[in-house]
């Protein structure tokens, strides 16, 4: 075993039995290379990802490239979850050397860490020949090395940060919007959803915006096209329709095939956002793809504490025993043929198994083209009839694959991951009415405030095996922050806005850059990588910067707060100007939308406010920020305006209200 084998991450452990000496990103591991002025090898990836199984298993495993690796380099496996730090820092160098990255991400290193070469995914004969040719380099050419280290450094350091266009700081006007828009939707893609492009990802963040703007706009063909795209993913086979849950992506056009892990932060995401859907359409598919998906979590990736583990592998053992990318989830025609029966006739044209469902080697991946609604129709069966059928031909696969070799399952706990699902449940909640699903979300809270926050005052990213590690990162603030201010929104209790002030208030003390405006993505009490972060571009998951930037604005409204309501304006200052790819951008205008006409608070002042606060949730109004109390309030915000024996509702534009309403769906016409 090498050293390895003392860690908790199930990625880490995964390695411990390689031949390589593989150590963990700490200290001594940095200070070994530095005493034995070796070359450094930090390999990056995560347990759920299939191409670092390969090279574990073509390159890692083998004794002669192990040989190499061990005799001239200080070889440390890094967890990308784990340490997103080290991760981003890393591949932005990867990136500047060969314009892509991926993972597994593999960088060679100075012994004080600046990285001169890298790349992802390497055969072990082509792996081998390179690392013999830097480690002849380093004992012959080493200031060529370090010239080019020093270099790439620059780079990094360069990229630290977008240019401020707008030194000003003038509040860029909301046309700019429109402008963004027009050059977006020419990427679009108007048969399948998403983006005219293989693999697709689903970036939540991308339409959980576009369809705000859609609605704000009142523009049709913008809700149209997130209709289109929501539909074409909850019937792909990118969603389990049998176990429930999203993969990662999609390899292809249709959402057919998928890169079959499942990640709980896309879960998380994806709930809340058919959540938004749902109470904008009332489309039934939505509300069966969230039950379905939170019956998934729930089902495979929930903890006893109330903590939700990170993701379940692509990998598992087909009949022959071999581990194979979606054995778990794929079927063959016969297979089905046994199981469903009589009725296999019409399960075939319901999931197209024939040619626009043939996966490879005689394998399906269920996809239907039609809703269930449109087969009724083309059909000519009863709805409810199809429906039936189709739950129980879910149940029958269901049932049979419970008897497979069950994926690998990453049991880490994260706190920014956690605090995404809880989110989704807190969503799910407002849009659905299941009290389960506020319960879910109110263990989770305690979990976090229980086993994830120090008494210091910080929280911590990693928690497995009753133990936390690790100094949290921006990302766990960011996201923990937002999901009190959804908790509050549906039980009104004010600790949960005041947890979410303490903490935004610590991301100031420890994270904040005054000269830059921004947030670092790690704490000022962390040893310094050797370049620093802020993560800026919403990708799979919004930037943690975006996702301060709308707390900062909501904890404004709430606490009267002056300061935050400053810093959040700032950032869109900088930010929005800049903007040439929207969608890598997508929550940053959000936020930004936040500052259009159509912005409105509204404080709810009334004995029943509890009462009516789920009939304001179950609506589609992200253009509010919901208030409310049954008594008299301290919040900043609702100071003053609770009347005993009274119902009052106060629509208000920042900050400054109307008077009040004083029923329930008077109100709800005027927002």
């Amino acid at each position: 075993m090498n050293e390895l084998s003392q860690e908790t991450s199930p990625y880490l452990l995964q390695h411990a039995n390689n031949p390589v000496h593989w150590k963990a990103w700490n200290d001594n591991a940095l200070r070994s290379a530095t005493t034995q002025n070796k070359l450094l090898i930090i390999s990056v990836g995560y347990s759920a990802c299939h191409w670092c199984h390969v090279m574990e298993h073509e390159t890692f495993e083998n004794e002669e490239a192990a040989a190499v690796m061990n005799t001239h380099f200080v070889n440390i496996k890094v967890d990308r979850e784990e340490r997103p730090d080290v991760d981003a820092v890393y591949m932005k160098a990867v990136q500047l050397m060969t314009q892509r990255g991926g993972w597994p991400m593999n960088v060679v290193a100075l012994p004080d860490g600046r990285p001169v070469w890298g790349g992802t995914y390497f055969r072990k004969d082509d792996w081998m020949q390179t690392l013999e040719h830097l480690a002849a380099m380093w004992q012959k050419e080493p200031e060529r090395m370090v010239d080019y280290a020093e270099k790439l450094h620059a780079g990094l350091q360069a990229l630290n940060i977008l240019p401020n266009e707008n030194p000003e700081n003038a509040f860029p006007p909301q046309s700019k919007l429109e402008t963004l828009l027009g050059n977006w939707s020419k990427s679009f893609d108007w048969e399948f959803g998403g983006y005219q492009k293989a693999p697709k990802f689903m970036l939540p963040n991308n339409f959980r915006f576009l369809m705000r703007y859609g609605f704000q706009t009142e523009n049709p063909d913008l809700l149209d096209f997130v209709n289109l795209t929501l539909t074409k993913m909850a019937i792909g086979g990118i969603f389990d329709t049998v176990g429930g849950g999203f993969s990662r992506y999609s390899v292809d056009f249709k959402w057919h095939v998928p890169h079959f892990e499942k990640m709980l932060y896309d879960n998380g995401q994806l709930v809340s956002l058919y959540a938004d859907a749902y109470k904008l359409t009332g489309n039934p598919l939505y509300s069966e793809t969230i039950e379905k998906t939170l019956a998934f979590v729930n089902r495979e990736l929930s903890g006893s504490d109330g903590n939700f583990y990170s993701a379940l592998d692509a990998d598992s053992k087909n009949a022959d025993g071999k581990s194979k990318e979606g054995a778990f989830y794929v079927w063959t025609k016969s297979e089905l043929e046994r199981l469903i029966g009589e009725d296999f006739a019409l399960f075939s044209k319901v999931f197209n198994i024939d040619d626009f469902g043939h996966w490879e080697h005689g394998n399906y991946v269920l996809i239907q083209k039609n809703t269930v609604a449109e087969l009724s129709e083309i059909h000519k069966i009863p709805l409810s009839e199809l429906e039936s059928k189709k739950k129980n031909w879910e149940n029958i696969l269901f049932l049979e694959r419970e008897k497979r070799s069950r994926p690998g399952l990453d049991d880490k706990t994260l706190t920014s991951w956690n605090a995404i699902m809880l989110k989704g449940f807190v969503d799910a909640y407002k849009a659905i009415g299941e009290k389960s699903y506020l319960e879910t979300a109110l263990k989770t809270a305690e979990f976090i405030q229980t086993k994830c926050w120090s008494t210091q005052g910080n929280l911590w990213h990693s928690y497995k095996d009753g133990k936390s590690s690790i100094n949290g990162y921006l990302e766990d603030y960011a996201f923990t922050i937002d999901a009190f201010i959804a908790l509050y929104e549906v039980t009104l209790e004010t600790k949960f806005l005041s947890q979410a002030k303490q903490l935004c208030d610590y991301c100031f003390d420890h994270f904040y850059d005054a000269e830059q405006g921004f947030f670092l993505f790690t704490s000022n009490l962390d040893t310094a990588l050797v370049a620093s972060h802020y993560e800026m571009e919403d990708n799979v998951i919004p930037a943690s910067n975006s996702v301060m930037c709308e707390n900062l604005y909501r904890l404004s409204i709430y606490f009267g707060n002056q300061h935050y309501a400053t810093k959040c304006e700032n950032m869109l200052a900088h930010i929005v100007p800049v903007i040439d790819y929207p969608s890598a951008f997508s929550n940053w205008l959000n936020v930004f939308l936040n500052f259009s006409d159509k912005q409105r608070e509204l404080a709810i002042c009334s004995e029943s406010a509890l009462a009516d606060v789920p009939e304001i949730n179950s609506r589609y109004l992200p253009h509010v920020t919901i208030a409310g109390t049954s008594v008299p309030s301290n919040l900043p915000f609702m100071e003053n305006r609770f009347s005993p024996g009274r119902n009052l509702y106060y629509i208000c534009r920042n900050q400054s209200c109307q008077l009040p309403e004083t029923d329930l769906e008077s109100l709800l016409k005027n927002l």
